[in-house]
């Protein structure tokens, strides 16, 4: 119980160090999301919108790699950044723009797998009225997303909880150095083995929060959504 009223505490007065981690950590998981979306997004509409022999191959692969291993990701955008690899010129490994990398890699497959099959729903059930008004593919696309919009926000969400939850990419990538790449998840598994528990609880607490919100939030798009269509 001291250690929980310690982490209540410091969570309470909002204690700088705690703070200055959960800030990089939302700056990082949501650039990674605003980079995933601008990449995710187009992807899986063109796929849901279009035909092209290997289609199904696409798809296959694309719902595979909404299981990428974060690690692996993290070990391939390491080799990638490292002074060695083609990219090492950059100076990006250790810096928090090498974990929004990472975390774009993990989350863009999920934004697009998502997004394409919402898409491509909506697609089948408004082909026949969209193509006697004679809307072209882009118009096509904008009345789609439109009309999906409350479902592709719970999609962003739950790239977003993905990008918040991860530690195994970011911590390869970022090297968790303190005050500049630590993160939440990466400074609780450090706190935690170090022995300082009334922080890594406090940001455990945190995080709980963020990602009961962010379900909280897609429920709530949700039910707005169904309530828009009803």
């Amino acid at each position: 119980m001291p250690d929980q009223a310690s982490a209540l505490q410091l969570v309470l007065s909002g204690d700088p160090a705690l703070f200055a981690i959960v800030r990089l950590s939302l700056l990082v998981s949501l650039s990674a999301v605003v980079c995933a979306a601008l990449i995710g997004l187009p992807f899986g509409a063109l796929v849901a919108l279009t035909r092209f022999p290997g289609r199904a191959g696409v798809i296959v692969v694309l719902n595979a790699l909404m299981g990428l291993p974060p690690v692996v990701v993290g070990l391939a955008v390491y080799l990638l950044l490292s002074r060695s690899g083609p990219l090492g010129s950059w100076g990006l490994l250790f810096t928090p723009a090498a974990m929004i990398v990472a975390q774009t890699i993990l989350i863009t497959p999920i934004i697009a797998a998502l997004s394409r099959q919402t898409i491509e729903d909506l697609w089948l059930e408004y082909r026949d009225e969209l193509a006697a008004m004679n809307v072209g593919p882009a118009g096509r696309i904008a009345t789609l997303v439109y009309d999906a919009r409350f479902s592709l926000i719970t999609t962003l969400l739950a790239g977003f909880g993905r990008a918040a939850a991860e530690v195994g990419a970011v911590i390869i990538v970022g090297g968790n150095i303190d005050g500049f790449t630590r993160t939440m998840t990466t400074a609780i598994a450090l706190e935690t083995s170090k022995g300082d528990l009334p922080l890594a609880l406090g940001l455990g607490f945190v995080l709980l929060a963020i990602v009961v919100a962010v379900n909280a939030a897609a429920w709530g798009m949700k039910r707005v959504g169904e309530q828009y269509a009803g």
